[in-house]
């Protein structure tokens, strides 16, 4: 999926558009035991109630592409007689009516999650008639072109509130407020089947996590049988481990600078011609780009060898994975220094009566705890 459609989705969960009547729930204890289970209609509910509701369940697709939200393949095997594939397609295909499949499914997600503490599995089915849209892109709502029957799960913690001093109107008087549960925003979830080329994708899912450092593979093994892609910041970790024992000597500011740039430059240039598909780089462009600022041969050739051992031959790597797009971050054992994005070349490092210095270049408005001060 490319962000549009992830954006065409999301905008369902509101009132107005969904087609949401129910909403099951499980609620499951720090035991692994199942609490509670609800089938709540929608429609039985208060306007606020049904706009926490949703609001709680849009967040499953929220977060950046290959970061948060990772596409996730079944092979043909799979959809054929796959066992996991033929209990999403009934859960789906039932609208989340087949208890057995409902029941299973509950219990599959319960033997694996590694959450800590209370946490609330709330699964919805919506169906969408996706609207006719031109080849010019002209959408036409009262003409639909394809409907779209989905399921989306969300894993919410559930987590106690502080005991704090409330008031209370109709005494008019303060008194303690009792703690009580309150469910969280998702921590993992997935979307079935996936919205590509705006139609349904049985041979997809789209993948939600929160946390770009965890990825919950045993949820995913769970759920999908398959492997999911490595968490983004472990990519952008490796990446900096290669850059640094590849380079070597060669690892300077200027080349790691430059590296960044180049790689940003594609995430704006990706973005300012408006393609939907998500960007990826493969090994090849990052050998180009190391070899643009310099890099010897011999430190290019290991980086290959490198790549291939932490990543794959054939792997791709979204760029918005392994740089920060807003700043360039040098730090020392004492000092940090943060640098906007577009301004790294007010940075340099210099070798002072053999003394090494890291230099900004400055022109006006330098601040000292927020106090003005001249340099003279």
């Amino acid at each position: 999926m490319n962000e549009k459609e992830v954006a065409e989705i999301r905008r369902r969960f509101r009132q107005e558009t969904s087609n949401i009547t129910h909403i099951r729930g499980c609620f499951v204890n720090d035991q692994r035991e199942i609490v509670s289970q609800f089938d709540q209609s929608l429609l039985s509910m208060s306007q606020e109630e049904s706009e926490r509701f949703l609001s709680i369940i849009k967040r499953t697709l929220s977060g950046t592409l290959e970061k948060n939200l990772i596409d996730i393949s079944f092979e043909t095997q799979q959809v054929v007689d796959g066992a996991e594939h033929q209990l999403l397609m009934k859960l789906k295909n039932s609208s989340l009516k087949d208890e057995d499949a409902v029941q299973t499914f509950f219990q599959n997600v319960i033997q694996v999650i590694s959450i800590e503490g209370n946490y609330l599995i709330l699964l919805t089915h919506d169906i969408y008639d996706v609207p006719y849209r031109s080849k010019d892109s002209n959408q036409q709502d009262d003409a639909s072109s394809d409907v779209f029957s989905y399921i989306l799960c969300s894993i919410c913690p559930i987590k106690p509130t502080k005991p704090a001093l409330g008031y209370y109107v109709v005494e008019n008087e303060f008194h303690n407020c009792k703690e009580d549960w309150l469910v969280s925003a998702p921590e993992i979830g997935f979307m079935f089947p996936s919205f590509d080329d705006r139609c349904a994708n049985i041979y997809n899912a789209l993948y939600y996590t929160r946390d770009i450092k965890e990825s919950h593979a045993e949820f995913v093994d769970a759920v999908f049988k398959t492997d999911i892609p490595m968490p983004a910041a472990q990519q952008k970790e490796i990446f900096q481990s290669m850059l640094e024992n590849a380079l070597e000597d060669e690892c300077n500011y200027e080349v790691v600078q430059s590296v960044n740039d180049q790689l940003c430059g594609m995430i704006e240039e990706h973005k300012a011609n408006k393609e939907t598909d998500p960007l990826v780089i493969s090994k090849g462009t990052v050998k180009s780009v190391l070899q643009s600022c310099g890099v010897s041969d011999s430190n290019v050739a290991t980086f290959d060898i490198n790549y291939d051992t932490e990543f794959g031959t054939d792997a791709k790597l979204s760029p918005r994975n392994i740089v920060d797009t807003r700043k360039i971050e040098v730090r020392t054992p004492d000092v940090t220094i943060n640098v906007s994005q577009g301004h790294s070349d007010l940075i340099e490092t210099r070798i002072i009566n053999g003394t090494k210095y890291i230099l900004i270049r400055v022109n006006e408005g330098i601040e000292v705890n927020g106090v003005n001060i001249h340099i003279s």
